[in-house]
């Protein structure tokens, strides 16, 4: 997905996944035996993948575990991934990038997976659900202005050109960073300047819990601030589906008389 040419076997059979959206896709299309190792932030689907070799994490690869593996095929992701790993990884073995800014490019990422693994039925069948999942998600009829937060100490937040960004604008939200950087830091008085109607607290990267709630209230006394699902946001592919069940839910606790 990032243009470069990467020659892989036609149905490849020791896969290494480093993002933890795709490890749950690639169980989602059927490649449970083929994948042979993945980070220990793969986390989906429950109780399969215990049994895989873990490779470090998604920013810190335990290159030893990935030889011992001898993968035919390597699974990367622009943003979850460093640049200097992928390209030290590709000296040796096929890696394939895959980049998702928004929601188009996350039912591309699904549909070159099954191309680039030898599942392309699975795959289609799987966007087709996606597609269809989120067509029927609800959309606010009247934009409600919104931060996103993804860290704290500094304060960060999703800005523009992420995927994260792209799911609140098809909620109907309008993200009040969006111009200033794909994940800027700001302040408290950036906060009171923009005053957002939700302040939305994910449970990843960072874990925000009750107390800083209670912390941001001091700031923004006005302003509905709720703890959110970081995957539901954030994670592509096949957990789109539960998202949209999730979303919708959400949504509608914003919509209610």
């Amino acid at each position: 997905m990032l243009g470069r040419d990467v020659i892989v076997p036609t149905q490849p059979q020791r896969i290494v996944s480093l993002c933890p959206s795709i490890t749950e896709t690639l169980f989602a299309i059927g490649l449970e035996d083929q994948l042979v190792g993945l980070t220990r932030y793969c986390l989906h689907p429950e109780g399969k993948v215990a049994s895989k070799a873990k490779v470090g994490g998604t920013k810190k690869l335990n290159f030893d575990v990935i030889e011992a593996l001898q993968p035919d095929l390597i699974i990367a992701e622009k943003e979850e991934n460093r640049r200097e790993d992928v390209e030290l990884l590709a000296k040796r073995w096929p890696v394939y990038v895959t980049e998702i800014r928004d929601i188009p490019a996350a039912h591309t990422m699904v549909l070159r997976l099954g191309e680039v693994c030898g599942r392309r039925d699975q795959a289609k069948k799987l966007s087709d659900d996606i597609e269809n999942a989120w067509q029927k998600l609800r959309r606010l009829g009247k934009p409600l202005r919104v931060a996103y937060l993804i860290w704290r100490k500094p304060w960060m937040a999703a800005g523009s050109d992420t995927y994260i960004d792209a799911v609140l604008q098809r909620l109907g939200l309008d993200n009040v960073f969006a111009g200033r950087g794909r994940y800027p830091e700001f302040t408290n008085a950036d906060l009171i300047r923009e005053k957002p109607d939700l302040l939305l607290l994910s449970s990843e990267p960072f874990p925000f819990a009750e107390k800083h709630i209670r912390e941001l209230e001091m700031v923004l006394p006005h302003s509905d601030i709720r703890l959110v699902d970081g995957e539901a946001f954030s994670w592509y592919g096949s957990h789109m589906l539960p998202a949209a069940r999730y979303l919708d839910k959400l949504l509608f606790t914003w919509t209610r008389p």
